[in-house]
């Protein structure tokens, strides 16, 4: 226990000066009625003279605890709650304006992402990253929600797809800090990173999943398995796939599953796919966070206060009990 204003409590002083003169009283009316009240004898006399003192000390205590609460004590409560950081990456690349979600992939996809954001907690932080040929941090993981919604409105697809850039960036937004992975990096290069341990932290990956650059994503992966970051693909679109107008040309596009299938197991995340919006509204649901404890400060004055009005009250009905009388 701490206090905020420790220099209150020389006001317990008080307490030990309330009881001398409680005791000098006591002994002036002993003396003022001689021995007429010491020459009872009995367990039933042991007991009057001992109840005389209770509501006292009862009222003494409680004099004590409101001295105390004077100096704003606080106690560190460990207190159960959700808490980590989820870092959700969206494919921004051209196949996410296909259709086969209404109204399309990347509209479907940002709708569902912000009924997420508001459900969250205060306690999680929320991070959004981009991806497409190349990636970028959009905005660093925050608790503040509405920078969460203003950052996912604005996103737009362009490009190319490369999970391995989006899981690096969002890898990179949960250590806070770039991580470089050099252009002919190996994959002993990649298992070699190490970015420090993130147990209660998420990436919630929105993709179709077509990946066109060079580096492996499933080498990514492995990297945010050692970092104790688990990835949720969502899958956004149909296997079946469908056409996409881009630049004059009909561009086939589908669904990947068996990749993101890959990633999550890698991970110890779990692939989740959206076969329309309003499924894609419910996956998000499935998405565990981690319940922690931790300790917090908090403030127990009004405890403190509460405590001395039960003694206090206490002691008020003790005294009309045993001497028929208000204090």
């Amino acid at each position: 226990m701490s206090f905020t204003w420790p220099l209150m409590l020389l006001s317990l002083l008080l307490v030990p000066l309330l009881g001398i003169a409680y005791w000098r009283l006591m002994r002036r009316r002993a003396e003022a009625i001689g021995d007429l009240g010491l020459r009872l004898t009995g367990a039933t006399d042991a007991r009057s003279r001992a109840r005389r003192h209770i509501p006292f000390a009862l009222f003494l205590a409680a004099i004590a605890l409101l001295l105390a609460s004077l100096a704003r004590p606080t106690v560190v409560l460990a207190l159960p709650h959700l808490e980590g950081t989820v870092i959700l990456a969206f494919d921004v690349s051209t196949s996410m304006r296909a259709d086969d979600l209404k109204p399309t992939r990347m509209d479907a996809a940002k709708q569902a992402a912000s009924a997420f954001v508001k459900q969250q907690p205060s306690t999680v932080k929320i991070g959004v990253v981009a991806f497409s040929d190349n990636s970028f941090l959009v905005l660093r993981p925050t608790e503040v929600q509405d920078e969460v919604l203003a950052a996912i409105d604005r996103l737009s697809p362009q490009g190319g797809t490369s999970l391995s850039e989006g899981m690096f960036a969002s890898l990179g937004a949960i250590a806070g800090k770039p991580i470089q992975v050099p252009d002919n990096a190996t994959e002993e290069d990649l298992l070699a990173l190490d970015i420090g341990h993130f147990s209660s932290a998420v990436i919630v990956m929105l993709s179709d999943g077509e990946h066109t650059s060079r580096v492996d994503p499933l080498q990514v992966a492995a990297v945010a398995a050692g970092a104790g970051v688990r990835v949720f693909p969502i899958g956004i679109g149909k296997p079946q796939g469908t056409t996409l107008a881009i630049d004059g040309f009909h561009v086939a596009t589908s669904l990947n599953e068996p990749l993101l299938q890959e990633i999550a197991k890698a991970t110890d995340g779990e692939y989740l796919r959206a076969e329309d919006e309003q499924e894609l509204l419910k996956t998000y649901q499935k998405i565990d966070l981690q319940l922690t404890t931790s300790g917090k400060d908090t403030e127990v004055t009004s405890v403190f206060a509460g405590g001395a009005l039960l003694l206090l009250f206490a002691g008020a009905l003790l005294t009309i009990r045993w001497f028929g009388r208000v204090p």
